[in-house]
């Protein structure tokens, strides 16, 4: 079984579309982005299983 936190992951995606790196509610200021960050996942989460 794999334990990934989502507030770890949210922050991951967050600090790439312009987020605060400590919020687990992130927004970010810059969605254009949210694409390519969203494909970084898959590798974030190879990364950690």
């Amino acid at each position: 079984m794999v334990n990934i936190k989502a507030g770890k992951l949210v922050n991951f995606v967050g600090q790439q579309v312009g987020g605060k790196p400590d919020m687990a509610m992130d927004g970010g200021t810059d969605p254009s982005k949210l694409p390519a960050a969203l494909d970084s996942v898959r590798d974030w989460v190879a990364e950690r299983i």
